[in-house]
């Protein structure tokens, strides 16, 4: 199979599918040829999960599926595909995935409100406990439509916290644009987080957002200096024991990372959300290991599985050796501007055929560049990513014509 795609420079240059993969397909007796109409609906997921790993705790933050036929405007509500959006938390279940659900990665903030989460919350949680997969979900304080002060963010942490309970999940607390413009200092994130810690029925997992995933979150703990910002951090984990499952840490520093872990009282967890150097955190140290929360695990979940379970079995040295190969295709994923990241993880489910269109709510898929995916689209190809090598092709021929590339 040969494409024309374009380069960073604009131009076209011909791409041929590799003749051997890092990951073979796992299907499809059509792989060898573009099928004739593309399926219409994403494949049937299995409606168990698999057995967790035992080596490491890990969730994947999920992406949602929009539905293409809704008449929706940019700043209108989000219209969700229900039955596509569920399946795919079945997919990622199946391989043994938790789901972090309605984080970042789900668009909150960046098409997804407070009320479309909350929806995704509890659907998703009624779907975990039926078919017995882990799941964690985000409580923040996107409700907030304008300035308010500690008070406002603190009740709208409750109102979501409430909800995350209700639906029987455990809850990330997720970092606060809100709480970012209202502190005005260390003592502010101490206080707040202190007063969420005492109320919740179960330990949470605290998440440290960077600025590059979302620039309003920039000084978050009370500083723009990262060791004080560490040691707000740690204060508030130290003085609310049992109350803390982890700390999930999205800095993309890996030396950052290190440094906290290292920091953490026993039995509280790092989970990493670093997509740029997730395999050798995972692996950890010799002393220090990282669990893990990321969006880059939303499209590499069956790689990562394998990965994984050699993990799982002792072989450090065999997962390593599966997992470093994606990290190429991770880093172009969650290349600057990082926050639009969702729109290359979307496109891979597409291609892979998770669902039936690149739709994206609030119209985010117009927001990386032809020549950016189909970067993504090469690197993936020769990860062998796709269970379906002739429909990806297939797909991104289309993408190409809708743009005006013809040959």
């Amino acid at each position: 199979m040969t494409l024309s795609l374009p380069g960073a420079d604009g131009v076209l240059r011909p791409y041929t599918s590799p003749a051997t993969r890092a990951y073979p397909p796992r299907t499809s007796p059509r792989s060898q040829s573009p099928p004739s109409s593309p399926p219409l609906s994403p494949s049937p997921s299995p409606s168990t999960s698999a057995e967790p790993f035992t080596s490491r705790v890990v969730f994947a933050a999920a992406h949602v599926v929009a539905d293409p036929l809704a008449d929706r405007g940019p700043d209108d509500p989000a219209a969700i595909d229900w039955d596509a959006t569920l399946a795919f938390r079945r997919h990622l279940w199946s391989h043994g995935l938790g789901v972090a659900e309605a984080m970042d990665t789900a668009q909150r903030g960046m098409g997804l409100d407070w009320s479309g989460a909350a929806e995704l919350i509890r659907r998703s949680a009624a779907e975990a406990g039926a078919v017995g997969g882990r799941i964690v979900c985000g409580a923040g304080t996107d409700q907030l439509t304008g300035p308010a002060d500690l008070a406002a963010v603190r009740a709208a942490y409750e109102e979501q916290l409430a909800v995350v309970e209700g639906a029987g999940a455990g809850a990330v607390l997720m970092a606060s644009r809100a709480l970012a413009a209202a502190a005005r200092t260390p003592d502010d994130y101490r206080a707040l987080y202190g007063e969420l810690l005492r109320q919740v029925t179960r330990p949470v997992v605290l998440h440290w957002l960077g600025p590059m995933f979302d620039p309003a979150l920039a000084g978050y703990w009370g500083s723009p200096d990262p060791d004080a910002a560490t040691d707000v951090l740690l204060d508030v984990v130290a003085a609310h024991p049992g109350k803390v499952d982890g700390v999930k840490v999205s800095l993309l520093d890996a030396g950052r990372e290190r440094e906290l872990r290292r920091g953490l009282p026993d039995g509280v967890r790092c989970y990493t959300g670093d997509d740029f150097h997730y395999p050798e955190l995972i692996a950890g140290d010799g002393t220090h290991t990282s669990d893990a929360l990321l969006g880059v695990l939303d499209p590499l979940a069956p790689v990562a599985a394998i990965a994984l379970r050699l993990l799982d079995d002792g072989d450090t040295a065999g997962f390593r050796e599966v997992l470093d190969p994606t990290v190429t295709l991770a880093r172009q994923l969650f290349r600057e501007p990082t926050r639009y990241y969702k729109t290359g993880v979307v496109f891979l489910a597409w291609l892979a055929g998770h669902q039936s269109h690149f739709t994206m709510v609030g119209g985010l898929q117009s927001a990386r560049s032809l020549p950016h995916l189909a970067r993504v689209y090469e690197l993936a190809d020769g990860l062998g990513l796709f269970p379906d090598p002739g429909l990806a092709e297939h797909r991104m021929r289309t993408l190409l014509t809708l743009h005006g590339v013809e040959r």
